[in-house]
């Protein structure tokens, strides 16, 4: 069997900390805490549905605005998937997929280039969903 892909990724800034760990072939097992609760919740989300097991420990400036935490976790994420990745052996370059959740339909497309670039159009309501400000 082959060895388990996997990364321990650490980031530090003035606004954040962030310890990760992640093991892209897990069982999708996760412990996140982030201090922002729906954040938590669709991480935890992506590991069980992704089969991914992850460690995530944030902490940040949550007093002044959520979005420093949020970025620097997705910065983190992104680091630890390429490094979990490494010749990325097996893997296609491109992928897609179409799903439907609830009443949401969202759709992906990937470019394992390793060129970095996000497109994001969603209407996002103008009030907070929990405690989350979109």
């Amino acid at each position: 069997m082959a060895e388990s892909r996997r990364a321990r990724v650490e980031r530090r800034t003035s606004e954040t900390s962030i310890y990760l760990e992640l093991v892209l072939d897990g069982q999708g097992v996760s412990e996140i805490s982030t201090g922002i609760p729906f954040l938590d919740h669709m991480l935890s989300l992506m590991a069980r549905h992704g089969m991914l097991d992850m460690r995530l420990e944030a902490s940040g400036d949550l007093e002044v605005d959520q979005h420093h935490t949020v970025e620097d976790i997705g910065l983190t994420l992104g680091r630890a998937i390429k490094e979990a990745l490494g010749d990325k052996a097996g893997i296609n370059r491109y992928g897609w997929c179409l799903l439907p959740m609830d009443e949401s339909l969202c759709l992906t497309a990937l470019d394992m280039s390793g060129r970095p670039h996000l497109t994001y159009r969603a209407e996002l309501p103008g009030h907070l969903i929990s405690d989350y400000d979109p």
